[in-house]
């Protein structure tokens, strides 16, 4: 089974970062590998790599809150095994670097933790009660260690009124 990633690079910022492509084929196909989902062949995905002014233009839209986020994800309805487009991905840079520098991470790794936390929603995993948070940081956290970047929830405080990064 494979997935295609087509990779949308809107924001310059992100020339600092070097193969987005490849950064985002092995999340990915970790991700894919780790949750033992079922997925329609060849099924497709977007990484769209932004900035703040995009993804709080779209995050106001979709979700109601007029601020910048890390990442939103955008998942097309309908049976993950039998659709051909997963959905949507979109990240930030300025709040991806900013996070990245606050909690003492490489921009790779957190991008890296972006792309896996994003794929896990267009799969279908949430974070919306306490017990699927935990199962689906237990599974961003078996992935962050078989990509070989440090645990993204280790030694960093917790996030303020139980957020977690956006869907």
């Amino acid at each position: 089974m494979s997935v295609v990633a087509d990779i949308v690079v809107s924001s310059p910022a992100w020339s600092s970062l070097a193969d987005l492509d490849a950064l985002t084929e092995r999340a990915v196909r970790q991700c894919v590998s780790a949750s033992n989902v079922t997925l329609a062949e060849n099924c497709e995905l977007c990484v769209a790599f932004s900035d703040d002014a995009e993804i709080r233009a779209l995050n106001a839209r979709w979700r109601g809150q007029d601020k910048p986020t890390n990442v939103l994800s955008f998942p097309t309805p309908g049976a993950l095994a039998g659709k051909p487009l997963l959905g949507d991905i979109v990240i930030a840079h300025e709040t991806v670097a900013r996070e990245a520098r606050e909690q003492g991470k490489t921009l790779r790794d957190h991008t890296a933790h972006m792309i896996v936390h994003g794929f896990l929603h267009l799969i279908g995993y949430d974070h919306e009660t306490p017990r699927d948070a935990e199962a689906m940081e237990t599974l961003e956290r078996r992935i962050a260690l078989a990509l070989g970047f440090p645990d993204p929830y280790a030694e960093t405080e917790p996030p303020a009124d139980g957020e977690r990064p956006d869907k």
